[in-house]
């Protein structure tokens, strides 16, 4: 069970906490408030219900707390007793947190009210309990019960947090200038009872400098798996050996939080707004089956989800296997963790492990399993071997190769699990070798263009060396993976809770410390500029121009002319044949369409041959389709529409290609191109081939939604 937490946030909203100083643009209050909303809404996303907040407002206007009659506990109010702090509480404070017109109020007798809440909530409950004072530290403070309530804190094992808007830390290394007799008194006074405390002390700069590192949430890790695992079967064998072990999670894919989806209600939203219900509501999912019948209207009739049966694709056809006949090739399998057999570590290639990793550690409160599973561990690390095993989660569950490797540490002693994959998990691809060119005649060269020399090889040496995230001397990594967070899970973490306290407005820029390992240190980049310029020398490095978005409908040739100066148009061009005038017919060949598409549009010569292009290379993407055995050609027509479409794209025809596209659906819908081609055009969805709309080419006629329609193959 989680550890139980209770806190509580003393808050200054002083007249003098909405004064503007030190070069800031917020006041005093609004300041301190980012570190207070930040802590708020960490704690209401996690969701815990062990963790319970209370909020006391010091120097206000009114009084309101449960020891006013006692006096010298006037502008103190409790604005939220101790309680789970949810979304409606958290939006609801800013309504409170706002300076009073008073200065008067003592912060040690908040403190001390403070205490008092978080008792009578706690007890002698387990709790986790905090106090945070957070003011600028003017106003009047009584200094006489420092030392008993500093005892007090003490004694109830409270852990105390003073945070300061410009207070003097000379650890942190400010020091206001020109500070009021009465402000240096208060902190000093607070800095005592910190002393006294086992408190905190510190700056509310160096806090809000905090909070650009971002919360991570812990997770108290669960047991997936309690056994034994095996080494041998012990009921053949007396030598076998068994060790009763628990597994824990590793590492983890972590997901950043999901939209929920939601609907205006039924009433109207100003009779919603004036009985204070939500006028939103949950989005609920309804599925219905189809199947086809020339009978019903619209050809398709519903069929209930009990008239099913489940299928197995096939290519193209769905194969039906009955639950009889599918219990048979289930492998009947029971719940065990066996090992079976030993490897060299380096045998095994990282790029083999799939998934997270686990860790296998010995049952609880078992030293046998302890000594056991250490014996292991420490077997296999000093030959330098792993293991591997078959597990099996659940009885009937399918069984997973997995490799076992020795962690071994001052605080543990364990096995770390890596799932590996079966043979027809893996793809085996060939590549040319890098170091050396083999010919078409079967000659090996050394010595090529495409091989770096020995000078480029020392020249990058020079560079990896001084783009080196280690420093030589110091031996400091520049980003340990501690300090290395995910900008996707954070940045719409952070953007949540800011949105949760502020509905309105612009989002604040991302942490800096979230876009530091997107380039490299300047120091760094300012250290290897030698190196990179030798490397450019020796590699013979030429910048490629870059390539030209939405070029003019009839270029120049010269101004297209390769940076070798060699015209390989003008090369294959068949003598006699004058390219000066235009052409007036052309013919492209479906057995060489995608390069002869290509090099007509290299200069196309007018309108209506564009046109022509596009027609005919529609017709051969039609045929591709008709012909196909299966989905043979699918991958072929795909990328012949991509050449059309990216042709299209650059020299504004958009509505050439819109065309296009309309005449191929309307003959796969109508089953003219050999049949039900559904398939092909799922590939069309996936990939994104359909209409060229406006947000893409600005002559375009097709909406982003017309689009998007489109591509819905029963839309007409």
């Amino acid at each position: 069970m989680a550890e139980k937490e209770a806190s509580i946030f003393i808050i200054d909203v002083g007249k003098s906490m909405s004064r503007v100083r030190e070069g800031r643009q917020e006041s005093d209050l609004d300041y301190c408030l980012q570190y207070v909303w930040d802590k708020l809404a960490n704690i209401v996303y996690t969701g815990r219900k062990g963790l319970v907040v209370g909020v006391i407002g010091l120097r206000t206007d009114k009084t309101n707390n449960h020891m006013q009659e006692e006096g010298g506990y006037e502008h103190i109010t409790v604005i939220q007793s101790i309680q789970q702090i949810l979304m409606p509480e958290l939006q609801s404070l800013p309504n409170y947190l706002k300076t009073s017109s008073t200065d008067t109020g003592d912060a040690l007798s908040a403190v001390i009210l403070g205490v008092d809440l978080l008792m009578k909530h706690c007890r002698t409950l387990k709790f986790t309990k905090r106090l945070y004072l957070i003011t600028n530290g003017t106003g009047k403070l009584d200094p006489d019960d420092i030392e008993e309530v500093a005892a007090q804190i003490k004694q109830n094992d409270i852990k105390l947090t003073i945070l300061g808007v410009d207070f003097d830390d000379p650890e942190y290394g400010f020091k206001e200038e020109n500070k009021p007799f009465q402000k240096q008194q208060n902190e000093e006074a607070l800095k005592k009872l910190v002393e006294l405390s086992d408190g905190v002390y510190g700056v509310m700069d160096e806090a809000i400098e905090g909070l650009q590192r971002p919360f991570v949430k812990e997770v108290k890790p669960i047991t997936s798996y309690k056994g034994q695992l095996r080494l041998g079967d012990p009921e053949k064998y007396d030598t076998a050996i068994t060790i009763d072990i628990e597994r824990y999670p590793k590492v983890m894919i972590r997901k950043p939080p999901s939209a929920s989806s939601y609907v205006q209600k039924d009433a109207a939203p100003t009779q919603q707004q004036e009985d204070g219900a939500d006028p939103l509501t949950n989005v609920r999912a309804a599925y219905s089956y189809q199947i086809k019948d020339e009978d019903a209207p619209g050809g398709f009739r519903d069929v209930p989800r009990e008239e099913l049966a489940k299928g197995y694709e096939y290519g193209r056809t769905a194969v039906h296997i009955s639950e009889s006949d599918e219990n048979i090739t289930k492998l009947d399998t029971h719940q065990s963790y066996e090992i079976l057999g030993f490897i060299p570590a380096e045998n095994v290639e990282r790029y083999m492990f799939l998934g997270v990793a686990n860790i296998l550690v010995a049952q609880k409160l078992n030293d046998k399993a302890a000594y056991a599973l250490s014996s292991l561990a420490r077997a296999l690390f000093e030959v330098g071997s792993v293991a591997v095993a078959r597990f099996v989660k659940k009885d009937m569950a399918e069984p997973m190769l997995t490799c076992l490797s020795p962690l071994i540490d001052d605080t543990i002693e364990c096995l770390v699990e890596n799932d590996l994959p079966y043979a027809e998990d893996l793809r085996i691809y060939r590549f040319p070798p890098l170091d050396k060119v083999l010919t078409v005649s079967g000659k090996t060269l050394a010595s090529h263009r495409n091989l770096p020399s020995d000078d480029t090889m020392e020249a990058m040496s020079d560079f990896i060396d001084n783009m080196s995230l280690i420093n030589p001397d110091t031996k400091e990594e520049l980003f340990a993976i501690e300090d290395v967070y995910s900008p996707l899970l954070h940045t719409i973490e952070s953007a949540i809770k800011y949105r949760a306290v502020h509905p309105d407005g612009t989002l604040p820029p991302k942490s800096g410390i979230l876009l530091e390992p997107s380039q490299p240190p300047k120091d760094l980049q300012a250290q290897s500029q030698k190196s990179l310029a030798r490397l450019i020398k020796a590699a013979d490095v030429k910048k490629v121009p870059p390539k030209v978005k939405g070029r003019a409908r009839y270029r120049d040739r010269e101004s297209d002319k390769p940076l070798s100066g060699l015209d390989v148009d003008a090369l294959l061009k068949k003598p006699g044949a004058d390219r000066s005038g235009p052409r007036k017919t052309i013919t492209i060949d479906p057995q060489n369409a995608i390069p002869e598409f290509k090099r007509f549009f290299s200069a196309p010569d007018d309108d209506a041959l564009v046109k022509e292009a596009v027609v005919q290379m529609g017709k051969i993407i039609e045929d591709k389709v008709r012909t196909s055995l299966g989905d043979s050609n699918y991958d072929l027509a795909i990328e012949m529409l991509g050449v059309v479409r990216q042709e299209m794209l650059e020299l504004e025809f958009s509505e050439l290609y819109n065309e296009m596209m309309h005449s191929l659906k309307g003959k796969i819908v109508k089953e003219e191109l050999g049949g039900d081609r559904r398939e092909f055009w799922w590939k069309v969805r996936v990939l994104k081939m359909g209409l060229i709309d406006s947000e893409q080419s600005e002559n375009s006629t097709v909406s982003k939604e017309d689009a998007a329609k489109f591509l819905r193959l029963r839309e007409s």
